[in-house]
């Protein structure tokens, strides 16, 4: 796997990887990558937009990890099929059809420009119309990609180091969505916000969200927050190697009180939301126990003071199907 080792634990020139496989990543040493890959993210998303047909809130747009990298699942298109990959372990934007044909992009230093540029050459080359606006969202300022020379960089060995922080953050948050009886999203890879997410809903409908996205209309807000949820995650900001979170909307009164007796979490008056930093679940003993524990506790924190339906629980023990 070039240059990686074992998938028990490595050590790569991005990170550190700790035996269970939590790799360090500081988000000061990665942060002119960071932004050049969200504008690539954001470039290939707005591609599955442009094809896919809406689906609750926003449930078509986002991408999912893999075992090479992340992608945008089958995308339909005529009477046929596409799909998109960023492959992070041979460093290549892969773009693959039903009828056979592909192409790749190399991930390598490149402006958003010409990668926008190159991006669209290869979905052309096999016959693709990719009618996206290209323009970033969530994002201020908004440069529109074939004008952004700016955002240039590509550390190959960071952007692999923060694909297995996602691998780790996919796993507990699929054992955590599993936990949940009710309307629940798959584990979800946002690339307007650039953060892993899984979302539950009690089942009643929610206040219209106010908006206020950097460039991004109102109408995208309210159609993701359209019902009442408890959202989580993990985003590689808001803390030094990054943060996991959780949030209500809409917030129940009470919430922000409640106890989460989890080392290192605290509720951020400043992101509306519950934080519990990487590095603290990355340094436990064990970090599934303590990242399922800071889930479960702002779950319960939102279902409690929110008066969700008890019964949307499942018994944890019953998932253990493997040792049966």
């Amino acid at each position: 796997m070039r240059g990686h080792g074992t998938m028990s634990g490595t050590t790569t020139a991005g990170g550190t990887t700790t035996a269970g496989g939590w790799p360090a990543l500081r988000v000061e040493d990665w942060q002119d990558t960071r932004a050049t890959l969200h504008m690539w993210l954001q470039v290939v998303g707005k591609v599955r937009m442009a094809h896919a047909p809406l689906v609750n809130h926003w449930w078509q747009v986002p991408f999912y990890v893999t075992p090479r990298g992340w992608a945008t699942s089958s995308i339909p298109y005529g009477n046929g099929m596409f799909d998109l990959e960023f492959d992070v372990v041979h460093h290549r934007l892969l773009v693959r059809t039903s009828s056979g044909e592909d192409r790749s992009v190399p991930l390598e230093p490149q402006s958003v420009a010409r990668f926008h540029e190159r991006t669209i050459a290869a979905l052309a080359g096999v016959g693709i119309d990719a009618p996206i606006r290209p323009v970033p969202t969530e994002v201020d300022p908004a440069v529109p990609f074939a004008e952004d020379h700016g955002h240039a960089s590509y550390d190959p060995a960071a952007v692999t180091a923060f694909w297995r922080q996602l691998i780790q953050a996919e796993r507990v948050l699929t054992r955590f969505r599993a936990e949940f009886l009710g309307k629940v999203s798959p584990v979800h890879f946002f690339w307007g916000g650039m953060d892993l997410a899984c979302t539950r809903f009690s089942g009643r409908p929610a206040p219209i969200h106010p908006g206020g996205a950097p460039n991004c209309a109102d109408w995208v807000m309210e159609e993701g927050y359209s019902h009442e949820l408890s959202s989580c995650g993990f985003w590689p900001g808001g803390g030094e190697e990054g943060a996991f979170y959780s949030y209500a909307y809409p917030e129940p009164e009470g919430y922000r009180d409640a106890p989460v007796d989890v080392e290192g979490a605290f509720y951020s008056a400043e992101f509306s939301q519950f934080l519990l930093p990487y590095e603290a679940v990355r340094t436990a003993t064990d970090p599934d126990a303590v990242l399922l524990a800071f889930l479960r506790a702002t779950y319960d924190a939102a279902a409690t003071t929110g008066g969700w339906d008890g019964g949307l629980l499942t018994d944890p023990q019953r998932l253990d199907v493997h040792a049966r």
